[in-house]
């Protein structure tokens, strides 16, 4: 997928980039100031899954992180496609990109430090970001360096600008999962959730080992289902069985990530059909990875939420009786008073 998307059909890439992109560059480094640490890519809003009629808790671990690498720094160059070079071309480019990736991660790793001078951290990013659209005149068919400097943008809070250099690199080359990745983020921030899902999956068709981008999937189909349905292209079977298998399949993937593992059991919660003892056996394979106390018993009520609506209340009321962390009280209370008075027989 190397074509420009309808939602992607405005981004312009500016010539020269920096003499467009000042005046927002201020801006978009005094509003990331506090969030540079923060993971690349830069992650879309929290899902807004649809609750069940009984609420189950919220899960007391965070949800998985929008990136590859949680330090949020670039290890490894992209490997894109640079057959076309001269291979001293292809050496300078890479030389010089190298000393570019080192000052990013150096600046970044020094946001994240408790008492950081941002003052000077966003006076170096500025430079950087000179220095790369330096960088790319000097170099404009060299796909790394606009993957990386497309990373960059996107940290310091400029999407639209950082989805415009992105696209370029999509347009040099089309085989590169994490563009699709970043581009398909930023169709979906954009409300463009067909689109956005034709990015994801083909991220996935070229990273098929990569979690992070089943996780996306699976999480565009549940916060945007209206819209696919709407579209005309989706049923709802097919919404569900692409959405539960991302989950699943990033769980399987990421088997020490128990993030991955709650996305996927609480992925039946959204099912318009659900499998409740596949879900209680998902819940069940959770409790034996987690913490005790909090987490452990947060699983625990969800187990028990399952059971109430499979009406197995003597059990469910069994596993209740085990959940005494005090936060979870409340949310205790709800389920106990779906319960039957008389407890069965």
């Amino acid at each position: 997928m190397n074509e420009t998307p309808a939602g992607l059909s405005h981004l312009t890439l500016p010539s020269p980039f920096m003499t467009l992109f000042r005046p927002l560059l201020l801006t978009g480094l005094a509003l990331a100031a506090g969030r540079l640490a923060a993971d690349v890519p830069a992650p879309l809003a929290a899902p807004k899954t649809t609750a069940p009629a009984t609420p189950p808790p919220a899960p007391a671990f965070a949800p998985p992180a929008r990136g590859s690498d949680p330090s949020g720094l670039i290890v490894d160059l992209p490997a894109a496609d640079t057959s076309s070079l001269p291979a001293d071309v292809i050496a300078q480019a890479t030389a010089k990109l190298k000393e570019l990736v080192a000052r990013q991660n150096a600046l970044l790793t020094a946001a994240g430090q408790p008492g950081a001078d941002m003052d000077n951290i966003k006076r170096d990013i500025q430079t950087l970001l000179f220095d790369y659209d330096r960088y790319l005149r000097t170099y404009p068919t060299f796909a790394p360096g606009y993957v990386t400097y497309g990373l960059l943008l996107g940290k310091v809070g400029m999407r639209r600008e950082s989805a415009a250099i992105l696209l370029k690199a999509n347009q040099l080359d089309a085989n590169l999962p994490l563009v699709k990745n970043q581009l398909g983020n930023y169709l979906a921030e954009q409300g463009e959730p067909i689109e956005a899902a034709n990015y994801y999956l083909a991220a996935i068709q070229l990273a098929p080992n990569e979690p992070l981008y089943h996780y996306q999937l699976g999480t565009l189909l549940t916060e945007a289902r209206d819209d696919f349905l709407q579209s005309g292209q989706w049923t709802r079977a097919q919404i569900d069985h692409t959405m539960q298998e991302a989950f699943k399949r990033a769980a399987e993937l990421a088997p020490n990530n128990i993030a991955y593992a709650y996305a996927y059991a609480f992925s039946f919660y959204d099912l318009a059909v659900p499998d409740w003892d596949a879900a209680l056996k998902a819940w069940g394979a959770l409790e034996d990875r987690v913490t005790p106390g909090l987490e452990k018993e947060t699983v625990r009520l969800h187990a028990a939420n399952v059971l109430i609506k499979q009406k197995k209340y003597d059990y469910a009321r069994l596993i209740l009786n085990t959940v005494t962390v005090l936060e979870l009280q409340a949310d205790k209370q709800k389920l106990l008073d779906q319960l039957p008075a008389t407890p069965e027989k």
